[in-house]
């Protein structure tokens, strides 16, 4: 297993050319400063923790799952307040003081990603889905570059942003099924499905794509095929160098009848249009 990671990956028979599937939830105990952190359970993880003296954690408050009375639960001030306020952010977030024992699940079937990061490493995450970081790793956010990836990449507006100061720190998040990683080498590209990246390394570039504008095809049929299948399959496509993780059960927002999905065609049931009698 690599120093800079707690997860375990298989190995492919296609090499790394492709992701590389998490074989299990990290094997604890993960250790950081004066806490402890386990994983328990399997279809719907559980991150338990026993904190020390020292090292506090912050949190997204509906996650905790449980806690013993001793740790102290209170709001955290996040930095740049009044970018992330005028933004629509959130300026305070949940933050737990050991001694003592506290547990977070997210409500959904998952796998859960430990990224350790050492002082001045940074990792971007998908916006929502991490559950908990120590005390000494900055939570930032960036804007989605270019209006492809904001209007067409169904991402949301910001990317979150966590570096790790004064110190090791980690970032636990939560991937909705299975988790994948896939190592990318400078300049190698990988088109994934818009509700299906979890976190990438800064270098990692993001843009947007279509099937009409990745497929290798040429001439009339090529164009005319892409048209009218293509062009309504939004991916996001990923630039290495550096790492970037998948997650197999990706969630969209409802949307109305007719308008585009990502990753797929437009919801229009077109068998309703027509009356057909025979």
């Amino acid at each position: 297993m690599p120093p800079n990671q707690y997860e375990e990956y298989s190995n492919s028979m296609f090499g790394a050319s492709v992701p590389k599937a998490e074989l299990h939830n990290p094997k604890g105990p993960l250790k950081v400063g004066d806490l402890t952190v386990t994983i328990d359970g399997e279809l719907v993880p559980v991150v338990d923790i026993m904190l020390g003296n020292q090292l506090p954690i912050y949190f997204e408050h509906h996650i905790l799952l449980w806690k013993h009375p001793g740790v102290q639960i209170g709001f955290k001030s996040m930095k740049g307040a009044s970018r992330r306020f005028f933004a629509g952010l959130q300026i305070f977030i949940s933050e737990a003081q050991g001694p003592g024992n506290i547990a977070f699940s997210r409500d959904s079937v998952g796998q859960i990603v430990a990224l350790r990061l050492q002082p001045g490493q940074m990792v971007e995450v998908r916006e929502h889905q991490f559950l908990v970081a120590t005390g000494n790793v900055d939570y930032g956010f960036t804007f989605m570059q270019g209006a492809a990836n904001i209007l067409f990449s169904r991402t949301g507006l910001f990317i979150d942003q966590f570096t790790a100061r004064g110190g090791e720190g980690l970032v636990l998040l939560h991937g909705y099924g299975n988790v994948f990683e896939k190592m990318l080498a400078p300049g190698e590209t990988l088109d994934i499905e818009p509700g299906a990246w979890l976190w990438k390394d800064p270098s990692v570039q993001m843009t947007v794509t279509t099937v009409a504008g990745s497929q290798r095809g040429g001439g009339i049929l090529g164009a005319i095929g892409g048209l009218v299948a293509g062009a309504s399959f939004i991916l996001n496509r990923f630039t290495g160098p550096g790492r970037v993780g998948i997650q197999s059960m990706s969630y969209h927002p409802p949307t109305t009848e007719g308008a585009q999905q990502a990753g797929g065609s437009s919801n229009l049931n077109l068998g309703n249009s027509f009356d057909l009698q025979f």
